[in-house]
């Protein structure tokens, strides 16, 4: 494989994963997507017992803080289609975590608030959370994650 005229060169020397790994080390989107697998397998270990999803926790705890929003500007504010977001709220709805009503100041748009299962579950969700934060930012001073969070939102605003 070749990249910008240069050779790519993967060598690994053994199955675990710590060999050279060549030029493909200079990367950023490629230690940005391992460090995304790092935390995705935390938080997902973290939340097992929980049976909630990194979207319906997002959702959930938006929901809290915004009674009311609308099903749109939620899913704006989470930057997830339509489709994406009518697809969370059913299943919270189902689980009876949330509920829907019809906005009163817009008729059109559904609004979302809290059920008190869904403030239980967020109340769990919010400390398995604070779980895994302190894991990500073991790794870090105080100040590394200040820059940590400036420089990744770059990347995503």
């Amino acid at each position: 494989m070749r990249v910008k005229g240069e050779k790519l060169e993967i060598v690994t020397t053994d199955d675990s994963g710590g060999g050279d790994i060549g030029a493909i080390k200079d990367i950023v989107g490629f230690h940005i997507r391992l460090a995304h697998g790092a935390c995705y397998r935390h938080f997902t270990e973290t939340f097992a017992e929980l049976d909630l999803t990194q979207k319906q926790v997002s959702v959930l705890w938006l929901v809290d803080d915004h009674p009311g929003i609308s099903q749109i500007d939620l899913g704006q504010r989470l930057r997830m289609d339509r489709a994406t977001t009518m697809t969370i709220v059913n299943r919270l709805q189902a689980r009876n975590y949330l509920r829907r009503e019809k906005s009163v100041t817009d008729g059109r748009k559904q609004a979302l608030y809290l059920e008190p299962e869904g403030a239980a579950a967020l109340v769990e969700a919010k400390r398995a959370i604070q779980e895994h934060e302190a894991w990500v930012k073991s790794r870090f001073t105080d100040r590394e994650v200040k820059t940590l969070l400036d420089l990744l939102a770059r990347i995503h605003e």
